[in-house]
């Protein structure tokens, strides 16, 4: 059985320290290609996308943002059928295809307003160059009609005319924008930058995601999933050759190591603008050899979802809550927040610790179990970052049994009661399934329980009030499962007060309330001694 027990114990942590994987993807080529550039598509809501496309061949802008004299990319609009293929494709409606390059878009949840990548121009449509002479694709945002046509179009203010910004992906709160620029500040050839996105529509300052994602060559298409994965083109990272896909996970401060995606969505040639349309399925584009066109978008479908591994440990030593005496051997279990058993360890032989890594970001309870002191639940959360410190949470065992006077009392904390009610508290009911658990560890143990009253009141009316909030402690413990026959229950009113606050005393409701409390004593003694754990009482 121990075999049995530390092979559970060694499977559990296996699972729990598992690698960082790229998950893995089957892929097909769309029938919407073209022999020209087909790439960088976007979701329009649940059922339709937008992507660009030229009416010639033409090196895309990913290769070199600076001018040439190919024909400008426009944007298309599509549905998606049922298995995925993009049909219907129409030239968008509005003032967004103008004569230059438009390209890559993200939409807000609403589809009212977008953000898209075209080359630099004027209020009139003018070309506007740097001061090299360069037109630099610029990011800019509009309204879309209930037509589904864009107006009111306006560059974002952080653009400038001496360097390029584009390619943005909204997060899904809104609350972020990430894009790609070459502009001051930059690690590479071109980065990618993120701005927080404020309430009343202005911009944070730009910040570079810094050199875990952007290297001294490109790094591009940043789209960003509903948990905060952060997928991309590189052909900085290590590869298979030119732009390959990354993915990165972002934290509240920290910034995984990007993991190449692999075959078969990378390639020797290269591969960009992946996007997620949820778990399960999406798009990204290539100009590997076997499409049709010079770039070609390409469906897939998850067949092993990405996991980016972000641990934390937890950990701490196990006593005894009166004495401090180290308890080693005592059994720890982590719980996730559905009450799912993750792991489970014993105390240390020699400093009773344990210690636990789990996933970060999450809620876990801790539970610590030890012969003659009561189960004690604790609840942990990790943070949301990476190589975080550990948390130390130490656990105090309390005695299962104590002695007051000549009284052996279950050792739980006092339950109260509310100003003339009977009814069992939330916080009673904790301490209430303590003595249900004790019930339970030994089976002819029997318990009696008194209740008292404060003194505001007739002593009559209190006499009865202590009989029914006696009662309702053992219909409680009934309820959970226990033989009627191990608890018999009194109520003793206003006849033991625990401090001064007797009739005609000034007291304050806080101290009123020492008076109303339930006792729990063991009738029929089956401990040994030494398990009792005698307490002083003032």
């Amino acid at each position: 059985m121990k075999k049995i027990f530390t092979l559970s114990l060694l499977l559990c942590s296996f699972l729990m320290m598992a690698q960082s994987t790229p998950g893995k993807h089957s892929i097909r080529l769309l029938k919407v290609n073209t022999k020209n550039s087909d790439f960088g598509l976007n979701f329009y809501g649940n059922d339709r996308v937008v992507f660009a496309s030229p009416t010639e061949k033409v090196a895309i802008i990913r290769r070199n943002w600076d001018g040439n004299d190919q024909p400008y990319l426009d944007l298309f609009v599509g549905d998606i059928d049922s298995t995925g293929q993009i049909i219907n494709k129409k030239s968008l409606r509005g003032d967004v295809n103008r004569k230059q390059h438009e390209a890559s878009v993200t939409f807000t949840k609403d589809l009212k307003t977008v953000y898209f990548s075209a080359n630099n121009y004027d209020a009139k449509g003018k070309s506007v160059k740097s001061s090299k002479g360069i037109d630099n694709i610029q990011l800019y945002k509009a309204s879309v009609g209930v037509d589904g046509a864009w107006t009111d179009v306006k560059k974002l203010d952080f653009n400038s005319d001496e360097f390029q910004t584009g390619l943005p992906s909204l997060t899904v709160d809104e609350k972020k924008l990430y894009f790609v620029s070459d502009r001051p500040g930059s690690i590479g050839k071109t980065d990618i930058w993120v701005v927080d996105v404020n309430e009343d529509g202005t911009y944070s300052e730009p910040e570079n995601l810094g050199s875990e994602v952007n290297t001294e060559e490109r790094e591009m298409f940043p789209h960003i999933d509903g948990d905060n994965v952060l997928y991309f083109s590189s052909n900085g990272h290590a590869g298979f050759g030119n732009l390959d896909l990354f993915a990165s996970k972002i934290y509240d401060h920290t910034i995984s190591e990007p993991i190449n995606l692999g075959e078969p969505l990378n390639s020797p040639k290269d591969d960009f603008a992946y996007i997620l349309r949820d778990e399960t399925q999406g798009y990204f584009s290539s100009n590997r050899k076997e499409g049709k066109g010079d770039d070609d978008i390409y469906s897939f479908k998850v067949d092993e979802k990405l996991f980016i591994e972000c641990l934390q440990t937890v950990k701490g030593v196990v006593r005894d809550k009166v004495t401090q005496e180290l308890l080693p051997g005592a059994l720890v279990s982590i719980l996730d927040s559905d009450g799912n058993q993750l792991q489970m360890t014993a105390a240390t032989e020699d400093t009773a610790e344990y210690t636990f890594d789990v996933p970060c970001d999450s809620e876990y309870t801790i539970v610590t179990v030890n012969d003659g002191y009561l189960k004690l639940d604790l609840e942990v959360s990790t943070v949301n970052d990476l190589n975080a410190p550990a948390i130390v949470q130490n656990v105090d065992l309390e005695p299962e049994f104590k002695l007051v006077g000549d009284e052996v009392l279950v050792n739980i904390n006092v339950i109260y009661f509310d100003f003339d009610k009977h009814n069992i508290r939330p916080d009673a009911a904790e301490e209430l399934d303590k003595v249900v658990e004790v019930l339970n560890k030994y089976p002819d143990l029997r318990i009696h329980s008194a209740s008292h009253t404060d003194s505001r009141g007739p002593k009559g009316y209190n006499q009865k009030l202590s009989e029914r909030r006696a009662k309702s402690t053992v219909e409680y413990m009934i309820a959970k499962g226990i033989d009627p026959s191990r608890l018999t229950y009194e109520g003793l009113g206003e006849s033991q007060l625990t401090n001064k606050c007797a009739d005609g005393v000034r007291c304050s409701s806080a101290e009123h309330q020492l008076n109303r409390r339930t006792n729990f004593t063991v009738q029929k003694e089956e401990i040994e001694e030494t398990e009792i754990e005698e307490t002083v009482i003032e």
